[in-house]
Parts: structure tokens; sequence; C-alpha cells
């Protein structure tokens, strides 16, 4: 099963409001989901970006590939480049 870290829209019509979850990549974009680690309202300004440090590290560690958009909000709270400093160098 490969999991990736990617964001569940809930909220209402043309209000939107995000999930950012921890889901199968075999599931539907609002389908089942294995843990909620954050949430993301882009109409806030500035956009309103929360996460649990701790659980989106922990799924990263165990292999979650975050999507494009999830990556881009992790790099702008800096947990993105603290992974990566922990992350060792593979060998060739």
């Amino acid at each position: 099963m490969s999991v990736k870290l990617r964001l569940a829209r809930v909220g209402k019509t043309k209000q939107p409001h995000y999930r950012v979850v921890a889901a199968d990549t075999k599931k539907a974009r609002n389908g089942e989901f294995l843990e909620i680690v954050g949430t993301y309202r882009p109409l806030e300004n500035p956009s309103g970006f929360a996460v649990d440090n701790a659980k989106v590290l922990q799924w990263l560690n165990k292999g979650a590939l975050p999507t494009e958009r999830v990556r881009k909000l992790l790099e702008t709270t800096g947990l993105w480049g603290e992974f990566m400093a922990t992350k060792s160098p593979k060998k060739k």
C-alpha cells in the first residue's frame, strides 16, 4: 500500500477548506483516509495552514510521499527542509 499526504476537500460551494490527510493512493480524493494530520484554509488572508509536525514527520519517515501542493505548503513552514535534513544521503 503506497501512502500519500494530500488534501481532502471539505466546506461549502465556493468556500473551500481542506484537510491534510495520509491516504492510500488508490482511494478517492475525499474518500477513506488513514489519519488527519492538518488543515488548510486558502481563502484566509494570509492562508491558514496548520499541521501536527510530529504526525507529518512520522508519516514521511514511514515512506509517505506528499503531493506537490502539500510539499509546497510544508516548505513554507520549514517542515520539508527539516525532514530532508534528517534523511541520509543515498550511496551510489
